[in-house]
């Protein structure tokens, strides 16, 4: 039933030792398969206690069977409850299936390299995370920070960057009417799109303009077999270019914006259902880029659409950030889509965005996605493809 445990990397563990606490180790591998709160577990330590010193043997005991079962098991890592999982900092849930925030971490500091590991993997577990109070950030101190988790990518396939920040993207909403109130994973126009988009708060309105993200891991596992069955075999057309059909009496900065934004047209294949390069968990990759599915009409594919997006912006898929000066998210672009608010009218909102290059995604045949139209090399910084 529990996995097999070595403890042969440390003599002092012996046979009679373990005799005398075989009780405890069972306790302990079911823990770690349940992930209940650490705190528990040293309670329940604390009561073993028999002999001099026990409790900090039988914590270093403990500490040494959660390290084999990550070894014997890695599907079943001990990450403990939602409060926990660093000793570097604190993490709160913010909503029930996605959404956390750090608590004490300053992102314009030198942070060590475990702590940046501590913050990938609570990225990874909770698909978009926040940080308060981080005033002292700026655009160089972003980059810097979001160059921790990988190679970035400039500002924007075809919208232009800061001037001095050829990385950062500037999203100053009190200059222009257009907004991005609809729900969208980043650029999955292009074949690669980014593993992870950092966004830093200017100026907030005092009232509206909050983010909501959703989950589109658990929008997956929502789904009824046969319709999980139909999106398994499903590939989508991702497209920058709009349906000009939708487009008339729209403001001239509005239609401005949108000429930049199609300057260059990219057209790529991917997979309906992802795989998680990291986790290994399916999702649906899907969002406001998708033109139509491969196979299917247009007619046929918006209904299919409307369908599968439905059951990633369910409420309980969702969380809500309220945006103060000086925060910053982070969010997993491969598992994640995301809806800014538009409902702060003429108030100033400004935020500037930072992209990290990801991967081609790969469905569960393990098909990568495809490039049909626009080369995205310069985007990803990387040697674009010759004849």
């Amino acid at each position: 039933m529990f996995p097999i445990l070595d403890f042969s990397f440390n003599p002092k563990l012996n046979a009679d030792y373990l005799s005398k606490n075989i009780s405890l180790c069972k306790v302990t591998c079911k823990i770690s398969f349940f992930s209940l709160r650490l705190s528990a577990v040293k309670n329940l330590l604390f009561n073993h206690r028999g002999t001099e010193n026990t409790e900090s043997r039988d914590w270093n005991f403990l500490m040494q069977i959660f390290t084999q079962l990550e070894k014997a098991s890695p599907k079943h890592k001990l990450i403990g409850d939602k409060n926990m999982g660093s000793q570097y900092f604190d993490i709160k849930p913010v909503a029930g299936r996605i959404g956390a925030e750090i608590i004490g971490v300053n992102l314009s500091s030198n942070l060590s390299d475990d702590i940046i590991s501590d913050i990938r993997k609570t990225l990874v577990k909770h698909k978009a995370i926040f940080f308060r109070d981080q005033q002292q950030l700026d655009a160089d101190g972003q980059v810097a920070f979001a160059r921790r988790f990988g190679k970035l990518t400039t500002a924007h396939p075809t919208v232009p960057s800061l001037p001095e920040n050829p990385e950062v993207l500037d999203l100053n909403y009190g200059r222009t009417t257009s907004r991005a109130n609809n729900w969208h994973t980043d650029v999955t126009f292009v074949d690669s799109p980014p593993l992870g988009s950092i966004l830093r708060a200017l100026d907030i309105p005092p009232t509206g303009g909050d983010t909501i993200w959703a989950n589109s891991v658990t929008a997956y596992q929502d789904l009824p077999t046969h319709l999980r069955n139909l999106a398994d075999q499903l590939w989508a057309v991702h497209s920058n270019a709009y349906d000009y059909a939708t487009g008339f009496d729209l403001p001239e900065d509005v239609k401005a914006q949108r000429a930049v934004f199609t300057s260059t047209v990219y057209e790529t294949l991917h997979p309906v259902v992802r795989i998680h390069p990291e986790s290994g968990e399916r999702g649906l990759f899907i969002g406001g880029f998708v033109r139509q599915f491969r196979g299917l009409s247009t007619t046929e594919s918006d209904d299919i659409l409307r369908l599968l997006q439905a059951y990633i912006t369910r409420p309980e898929n969702t969380v809500r950030w309220r945006w103060q000066v000086g925060d910053v998210a982070f969010w997993d672009n491969r598992a994640t889509q995301h809806y800014a608010i538009a409902d702060y009218e003429n108030q100033p909102r400004r935020v500037q965005r930072v992209t990290i290059v990801g991967d081609l995604p790969v469905g569960i045949d393990g098909k990568q996605s495809e490039a049909i139209k626009g080369d995205a090399s310069k985007y990803n910084r990387r040697e674009a493809v010759t004849a």
